[in-house]
This record gives structure tokens, sequence and C-alpha cells, in this order.
């Protein structure tokens, strides 16, 4: 779910009573680093937490942990309770999800090579995630398994059409989110959604030397790597890849964030 006002970089309300931010050029290069993107998602996932209980976690140290939540918290990610004792301050996730819109990213390359390594951590953590509950899945009862479902379909649409597609199924999804809260059978269900073009290497528009949206298709990609070097910033330098587990608020769906094509995620909040 994506905000429509592409200067928002506060929490916005969203309807069904979720809370969301929109993703500027400054907090997305913030969240493009591994040890950031799954502390706010174990924080969305799990409820509040210190430092200390992230270090433990994620396998790193409190130097580490302390410092990437100031980073977080720099960009209205993630914020302190006040509820915490002394000085272990205790942080929450600030929104349920966050959103970005690629276009409003494509102008700054290090937004543009942080979104692009943010979307696949996400597909990185999908993969793991789904692939672990294919590994479970039969210890399941039955009534669980015939519903935990995977599925495609093609259609032929237009990009507002599409927009419009993304924003149904958003709708749909809201009305969901805490449906059986309270029911001693309900589980947490992680719910993704990916649409991409089938026949993604005929760009539009290449024919007359532009991608369909003035651009230059001879301009170069930013360096996907360049995200990466973020880590060397933190006390220590921990780039620890940490473990899966602890969920990411693409979200969530989020699984990263109306609906345009940009995207969204929730680290898992459903």
């Amino acid at each position: 779910m994506t905000d429509a006002d592409p200067s928002a970089d506060a929490a916005d309300p969203a309807p069904a009573g979720l809370t969301h931010i929109h993703l500027t050029t400054e907090s997305v290069k913030v969240l493009a680093h591994p040890l950031r993107s799954r502390m706010l998602s174990i924080l969305r996932r799990n409820g509040p937490a210190t430092a200390t209980d992230l270090a433990a976690r994620l396998r790193s140290n409190t130097g580490a942990t302390s410092y990437h939540l100031r980073r977080l918290e720099s960009v209205g990610l993630v914020e302190d309770t006040g509820e915490g004792a002394g000085k272990r301050r205790l942080w929450r996730a600030s929104t349920q999800s966050h959103g970005w819109t690629r276009s409003e990213l494509a102008g700054d390359d290090d937004a543009a090579s942080a979104i692009g390594w943010l979307e696949r951590d996400y597909h990185r953590l999908f993969d793991a995630e789904y692939a672990h509950w294919l590994d479970v899945a039969d210890a399941w009862p039955g009534e669980w398994q015939d519903v935990a479902v995977m599925g495609d379909a093609g259609v032929v649409v237009t990009p507002e059409r599409l927009a419009r597609l993304n924003q149904e199924i958003e709708d749909v999804v809201r009305r969901y989110l805490d449906i059986d809260a309270g029911d001693p059978r309900a589980r947490r269900i992680h719910v993704w959604k990916f649409a991409y073009p089938m026949e993604a290497d005929e760009v539009p528009g290449l024919d007359d030397g532009s991608d369909g949206n003035g651009s230059d298709p001879d301009r170069a990609a930013p360096d996907r790597a360049a995200a990466d070097s973020a880590a060397a910033d933190a006390p220590g330098g921990d780039g620890t890849r940490p473990d899966a587990g602890g969920g990411v608020n693409p979200g969530g769906a989020n699984p990263g964030d109306g609906a345009n094509p940009g995207g969204e995620h929730r680290g898992g909040r459903a």
C-alpha cells in the first residue's frame, strides 16, 4: 500500500485503522540495510523490544542494534515507547506498514539502488519463509493445508487498471486484518502480493528511444551493491545477514504499502 503523497515522510492514517508511512529518498536509504530491515520487521511482528532483545534475536551486539534503531528513528520508522526501565529504551515500530513509489526514487541513484536492494531482500525473505512452510506443512491439520494456497493468473491491463486491481486486492486484505482476533482457532497468515509484466523484456517505448516515461534507456542503472555499503557506517561494522525468521515489513506486504506501481510491506502483521 503506497501513500499518494510523494512528499510524505511521517505516519499517515489508512483505512481500517492501518497506519502507514511512505518512504522518501532519505528513509529508503536508511532502511536498505540487512539489520535495520530485520529489526523493523521484528518490532512489527512481535511488538516492542529493547536493543538488547533485538541483538539476541539477530545474533548481533547491543551497540550495533542501538545505533541502527536511532537511524530508523531519524526517519520516523521506529519510536521510543517511553516505557523502558532506566537506560533500557523500549522501541516500537511507528506504523504497521510502509510503502514506496519507484518513479519518485528514480532521480536519486542511491535511493534507486536502495529500493532495488530492499525489493530483492523482500523476495529472498518470501522464498525462505514459504519454503519453510512447505517443509512443515504436512504436520498441520488438513483444514489448514487445504486453505494455505498458492496460485497465479495472467491479466491484460493498462497501468491505470492494474493500479485499480492492486487497490481492490488491498481493500479485501484490509477487511480481513483482524477479523477473527480472539478466536482460539485463528492464526496469523502471511499474505504476499506480486504483480509484474509477464513479458518483462518487452519494455514499452524502447523503439522510440525512451522507456515510456520520458527517461533515457541508456542511462546507467544504479549500482545495486551500493546499498550494501551502508553496513560499514555502523559501530562494529555489523553487516550480518540475520535469519529470515525475524520477518520483514516490506510488514508485509507487504511482504512490504492506495495501491500504485510502487510497493508496500507490512512484515507479516496480518
